[in-house]
């Protein structure tokens, strides 16, 4: 299904925390990537639909198995809620925690942690992942 781009028409627009999952219902993560025991979840929400694109989202996860994940953009979370452990490749642990912002780059793996527990939005300069969109 695909999702038509949330911005409209100049103005103001806002999307209540009670309404968003409702609105933005997140798929699940280890159906996406065939990795079972992953217990995530994710939603692309299409902002425009310009030359330059540009996409928001909603990601979460729970305690269960860990999974690779390369970003072929820059994207950037912002953690709500719990804390999110991940590693690169070379091993280095990393943990962003409510309020913190993590920043990926193309092109680099990383792991999310099984351990991670958290809540957080997202944004990249992108069109939305057909498989992450509703």
């Amino acid at each position: 299904m695909t999702t038509v781009a949330i911005s409209k028409k100049p103005g103001i627009q806002i999307f209540k925390a009670a309404e968003l999952s409702k609105t933005f219902p997140k798929l699940d993560v280890g159906t996406i990537l065939g990795v079972s025991g992953v217990k995530s979840e994710i939603v692309d929400v299409p902002v425009s639909e310009s030359l330059n694109p540009l996409t928001i989202g909603f990601f979460s996860m729970k305690p269960g198995e860990s999974f690779d994940f390369v970003y072929d953009v820059v994207e950037y979370k912002v953690v709500t809620k719990g804390k999110f452990v991940i590693r690169d490749q070379e091993g280095n642990r990393y943990v962003a925690e409510a309020g913190d912002v993590i920043l990926f780059t193309p092109d680099f793996p990383v792991v999310f942690d099984g351990e991670s527990d958290g809540e957080a939005i997202y944004s990249k300069h992108a069109a939305p992942n057909p498989a992450m969109t509703n």
